[in-house]
Parts: structure tokens; sequence; C-alpha cells
């Protein structure tokens, strides 16, 4: 049971130590327990074998009463992976290139101190979790949780082929560099859908992402009608046909989702325009797949390996997120 006193309450930081300035996170930590009056915190490296998850669960078996996962984005999906369900909120510490989870709930980058006491004094916000069963090639299937979005084709061949060494150096500019190489492949598949328990169909697409929240980093608004805590998936599946094809999805995205949508001139321009036929959406709390072929599959920009099949299912409202007191809710996405 979590500690209702705050001079018995403590935190527990989980920590992605090639992400993180360990130094400047204690000394921000120490004064924000300090001066909320809880108990020293408890404190958790994330390793390659246990990238957060497990430590997540540890955290919550020692009482913690709130989990700071400091680290990019794959810590935050693992750390929220092993929080799903618990009750027990994650304060978010962005740490990496991407931080979409963070940006996604409009919440304040490049503030140590900030964020620290946002996990100290902030409320909580009760956000989906996305869980996925993935089938590979060989017929083993594992399970997996995502807060931001999973997908297969163009999206994770992207993060597949991208040079980690030259995402250090330049951040989100090395997807440039790998979308460039991604789209020298053959990568059209074709998939057998269907949502919720609905029938069974089928398309083809260079692309098909599974959205809990719809922007990406640099303000591209991917899924202009996702939210966090809307109790489905906002899916979209790219299907460009040529060089014209591709600038069609990219006039869409940066143009009409990026600009238009957001003053109210904008979105009446919208209305005299037509959905175009390179990109599609739909709607639903579960969203099952089979490829034609085994594909990259990828979760919150990360590469998971190869899969011939995936189900995924929103958990609703499983997540809590420590936000500021004076947090406005976020954005939709």
């Amino acid at each position: 049971m979590t500690p209702t006193a705050a001079s018995e309450r403590r935190a527990a930081v989980i920590y992605n130590p090639v992400k993180v300035d360990l130094a400047k996170l204690r000394k921000a930590v120490e004064k924000a327990e300090e001066r909320a009056g809880w108990a020293s915190s408890i404190w958790l490296e994330t390793s390659e074998e246990d990238p957060g998850a497990g430590r997540a669960r540890e955290a919550v078996e020692r009482g913690a009463a709130v989990v700071i996962a400091a680290g990019g984005d794959g810590t935050v999906r693992s750390v929220a992976e092993g929080l799903g369900g618990s009750g027990v909120p994650v304060a978010l510490m962005p740490a990496g290139t991407g931080n979409l989870l963070a940006r996604n709930l409009d919440l304040t980058l490049g503030h140590l101190d900030e964020a620290v006491r946002t996990a100290f004094e902030g409320r909580d916000r009760a956000i989906d979790l996305g869980r996925v069963e993935v089938e590979r090639e060989d017929g083993s299937r594992d399970e997996h949780a995502f807060v931001v979005m999973a997908g297969v084709g163009l999206d994770a061949q992207m993060v597949a082929n991208t040079n980690p060494e030259l995402k250090k150096r330049v951040g989100w500019l090395a997807y440039v560099d790998a979308i460039a190489r991604s789209l020298r492949d053959s990568n059209k598949i074709r998939v057998r859908y269907a949502l919720d328990d609905g029938e069974q169909k089928a398309l083809s697409a260079h692309t098909v992402l599974v959205g809990n929240c719809g922007s990406l980093p640099g303000n591209m608004l991917l899924l202009p009608e996702a939210a966090v805590d809307d109790g489905v998936f906002d899916i979209v599946t790219l299907r460009p046909e040529g060089f014209g094809g591709w600038v069609s999805i990219w006039v869409k995205i940066v143009w009409e989702n990026g600009v238009l949508r957001r003053s109210s001139v904008g979105r009446k321009l919208m209305g005299m325009t037509r959905e175009i036929r390179t990109m599609r959406y739909f709607k639903a709390a579960g969203f099952t797949a089979r490829l034609d072929r085994p594909q990259e599959f990828e979760l919150d920009g990360d590469a998971f390996g190869v899969a011939i099949a995936f189900r995924a299912r929103v958990d609703e409202g499983a997540l809590i997120v420590r936000v500021p007191q004076d947090h406005a809710g976020g954005r939709r996405g």
C-alpha cells in the first residue's frame, strides 16, 4: 500500500545512465524531495537486460508513491509497461531526442528542476496504454506496451535503418538519412486486418501505424484526431503511388494538419479540400493485422525486430502520468 504521510512517501527514480547527467539529476531530486518533505528516493538503473519494466515493478513492490522515468522514449515506454494498471504514477524526465509522450502531453522540455518538482507536487492524469502481441516468423509471440505508436512498413524500416551514431550527433535529423535508404527498398506490403471484432479486410500499404498519440517531432501532426485518453486507437495507412503520392502525404501532414488545423480559418479551408487517397484513417479499440511477408516492427520509435502479424488493444486509463498542477490537459494526441 502506498504511504499517505508526506514524511513516509518516497519516489523511485529509474534512469538510463547513457541518457542522463546523474549528478545533476540527483541534486534536483534531493532538493525537490526535501522541499516536499518526502523520504530519500529509491534509485534504479536501467540496463540492456532490463530497460525499465522490471525496475518499475520493483519500484511498485518497494512502495514508491511516484516513479520518475529519466531517459529517452525507450525508457519511458518500458517503465510505462511495468507500471500499467498499478495505479502508481509515472513522472517524465525527458532526456532523449524524441520525447514523444512528453510532447504529446504538452509538457515542458529542457527544464530539469521544473520536471522534478512536478514529480513531487504535480497532479495525476490517467491516459490510455497500448498493449500489443507480436507474432514472429518462427511462430513465437511476445507482448509489449506502447504509449505513442506501433507500426510496420516504411516507418519501422526507417527506425531500423537509422544510424545510432548519427542520431547521437544530430538527433531526429538522422531519420532523413534513414528515410532515403528505406525508400530504395520495395516496401509495399499486403495486409489482412480487422478493427475490433469486425470482419477481416485487406489492403496494400507502405506503412501501417497504430497510434495512441498523434504528434511526431518537428511539430508534425500525423494523427490529428488522436487523444491519449479516449479509449481508442487512431490508425493510419500510407499508400503512396510514386513521388507524387509522397508529396501529397507530406502536404497533408505538414500543411493541413500542422498549419491549417491550428486556426478556425484554416479549418474552414480544410473543409473545401478532398481527402487524399494515399492516406486512410480508422478508429478502433482493437486492431489485428497479418502481413504477406515479415516486416520490421517498431514501438515508440524503437526497433522491435521482425513481425509477421500483430494484435493491438487499448488498455483504457491504465497509465497514470504526473503533470503540473496548472496543466490544461495537453493537446489532442
